[in-house]
């Protein structure tokens, strides 16, 4: 895979994040690993923090300005003619936010106006967005991957392999356009509209994020983590070989198997798409 310069995760932003929650639904997972995955809560009826009043800033001072005689003769006024006025642009509509407990419907709505929009939809979950993406953004941040409660609705298609030897097997390169179509949407969004988005539904994600016990915590230092543990994911060439010990598969290099588990994700959709997401998210974590 190629190194570049984590998204951006705007998803989504929120929905160029999104394409790393949904990738890990299609994945061979091991089993009977050690560690702590942070689990989406039941949802709970409580308001939205009302936002904060801003101050208002008052212009600093000016200075005195003392008059001067001239000492000169003064230049001959040259009259400009008068502009036309120019009218001011309306100011922003504000849009009041559904509760968290309600919001699906207008995140599916706020989804669709997006560049690509309706091919996004396409991919995620049917409820709890909101609450799904900052419990899998959470998980990224730690060098997990849930493998339940996810935003965006599985693959779908087996990884396929060849045989080798008894109980040795080898990833096919077929493996990796399992992802293209969920690649090329997540790539096909916007990335400034994608921010606008996540900008938007802030309040909502700060209010989940306090959900799962991070109260008084900006979930955008969250999601930069999660973002940035993607785009430091190490290049590895393969071809990959593995084991099947039980019912999934796993990387025969033991080395590779104990490595970082959104690097073992990255490897799996391979490295064009890879590569491409990596851009997406890069793209993104600057607006951010």
């Amino acid at each position: 895979m190629k190194r570049f310069g984590f998204f951006i995760i705007a998803g989504v932003a929120v929905v160029s994040l999104a394409a790393l929650i949904w990738l890990s639904a299609g994945f061979d997972e091991p089993v009977g690993v050690t560690s702590r995955i942070i689990e989406l809560p039941a949802p709970v009826a409580t308001e939205p923090e009302p936002a904060p009043t801003p101050g208002v800033i008052s212009p600093p001072a000016q200075p005195a300005v003392t008059a001067v005689e001239p000492t000169e003769e003064p230049e001959p006024v040259v009259e400009v003619p008068a502009q036309p006025a120019v009218e001011p642009e309306p100011p922003e509509k504000e849009v009041d936010l559904p509760s968290l407990n309600d919001s699906d419907g207008f995140v599916r709505e706020r989804l669709q106006a997006l560049r690509n929009g309706a091919a996004v939809l396409r991919l995620v979950s049917d409820d709890q967005l909101i609450r799904k993406f900052v419990v899998f953004v959470e998980n990224v941040g730690r060098h997990e991957f849930p493998q339940t409660d996810l935003p965006f609705r599985p693959v779908g298609v087996e990884m396929p392999v060849r045989e080798l030897d008894q109980n040795l097997f080898l990833m096919e390169e077929d493996a990796f356009p399992r992802f293209d179509g969920f690649i090329d949407a997540m790539v096909a969004v916007d990335s400034e509209q994608a921010y606008a988005l996540y900008r938007l539904l802030r309040p909502l994600f700060q209010q989940a994020y306090a959900e799962i016990g991070y109260r008084g915590r900006d979930f955008d230092d969250a999601l930069r983590l999660a973002i940035n543990n993607v785009l430091q994911a190490a290049d590895v060439e393969g071809p990959f070989q593995l084991v099947k010990p039980s019912v999934m598969y796993l990387f025969a290099d033991s080395e590779l198997e104990n490595a970082d588990a959104v690097h073992k994700q990255l490897i799996r959709i391979g490295p064009r798409n890879s590569t491409r997401l990596m851009a997406k998210l890069a793209e993104f974590v600057v607006l951010l």
